[in-house]
């Protein structure tokens, strides 16, 4: 079965210039003969569990994964056991109202610190705008300012922030633009760290679902969060927000997107990184806004994803003795092929990165993008 499975892995290899055990920065040292059978069996489950045990290692691990995926070499391979779960619990469950908030906890609440050595000053977890940017503060704070010059902020508004992590485009709109906000997470490190970091301005933010707010809003943004939603519950998601903003308000979804629609997400991913996340697709946010909201703008940035990930990386990598006592080195290689694995996804264009601008009824005279 090993060499069988070595044979066929190595000639998949053969055709995206990836070599195991070659000279290059992008091949695969394999330290361990069954990693074959065990990529035949477990998919990309497979190969990040595999990584994480120490079966194999790559200099370049983004370049690594860029050129599987950009050659597609997955269509070839046989739906694997873990690939087939994740599909059965996407068809048959609604896991992410079944538990709401396990990302939260799994993900998000494992360590203020770790995100604020890897992310910028703001502690901004969603990609940058680096159209003028050169640095990872610089690229975050112009993301923040083009949502709220997408959606016109005036001093004086009322914003919804869905999903609103460290609280950092709340500080950035109520110190720049003269709003005040109240965002909503699922996150207890988050929420407790964001009231904290924006104490003295008119921001709050909640511990809570976001189904369950009432109010009325003049914009409603949602940054990162859209991923964690469900393709079962987009419908319900966009009639709360319709039912939050005013008639005449805007909302921004900032959201990764998939160009194929599905109803699970990567194994992997799904394991170890957000628990039953998945990507929208375009056919499914329209669908889940029809006869609500009016697409007023749709803008795909999904290349400076690549930039914002290797910038974490960079900086990960560096602050990683500070934090080693926290965490194992099972961790620090979960991490790190999280952020490479993610990187060479959107480097190969297979995944972008939208905000997408909607209006209640139609903004009259027409709305003017903004870049």
């Amino acid at each position: 079965m090993s060499s069988t499975a070595k044979t066929f892995i190595e000639t998949q290899l053969k055709r995206t210039g990836v070599v195991i055990n070659g000279p290059n920065p992008w091949d695969p040292q394999v330290h361990n003969e069954a990693l074959y059978g065990r990529l035949l069996s477990q998919g990309t489950l497979g190969l990040g569990e595999a990584y994480m045990d120490g079966w194999w290692d790559a200099e370049a691990i983004d370049q690594f994964i860029f050129r599987l995926v950009s050659a597609h070499i997955q269509d070839n391979f046989r739906p694997d056991l873990a690939l087939i779960g994740s599909v059965l619990r996407g068809k048959l469950l609604n896991m992410q109202r079944l538990k709401v908030r396990e990302v939260g906890e799994k993900h998000y609440d494992i360590g203020n610190e770790l995100y604020a050595a890897m992310l910028d000053s703001r502690m901004i977890y969603s990609c940058g705008y680096w159209q003028d940017a050169t640095t990872l503060d610089a690229a975050q704070e112009a993301k923040l300012d083009l949502i709220c010059r997408k959606v016109g902020l005036e001093k004086g508004m009322r914003i919804l922030d869905i999903g609103s992590g460290w609280g950092g485009f709340m500080q950035f709109a109520a110190e720049r633009y003269g709003v005040s906000a109240v965002g909503v997470t699922i996150s207890k490190e988050q929420a407790a760290l964001a009231n904290e970091r924006t104490k003295g301005l008119p921001v709050e933010t909640r511990l809570m679902d976001y189904q369950a707010l009432e109010g009325k809003f003049d914009r409603i943004i949602s940054i990162g969060m859209f991923e964690h939603v469900g393709y079962k519950n987009y419908r319900p998601y966009f009639t709360k927000a319709r039912e939050l903003l005013v008639d005449d308000g805007l909302m921004l979804l900032h959201s990764i997107g998939g160009h194929t629609t599905t109803s699970h997400g990567d194994p992997w991913s799904e394991k170890y990184i957000f628990p039953n996340g998945m990507l929208p697709s375009i056919a499914q946010i329209g669908t889940g806004i029809e006869k609500l909201f009016v697409m007023e703008d749709w803008h795909n940035f999904g290349a400076d994803y690549d930039k914002t990930l290797m910038a974490w990386l960079e900086r990960f990598e560096a602050a990683w003795p500070k934090l080693a006592d926290q965490y194992d080195q099972r961790f620090y290689r979960m991490w790190r092929y999280y952020l490479t694995s993610f990187a060479a996804v959107f480097r190969a264009r297979n995944i972008g990165l939208w905000q997408v601008v909607l209006s209640p009824h139609g903004v009259p005279g027409g709305y003017t993008s903004v870049r």
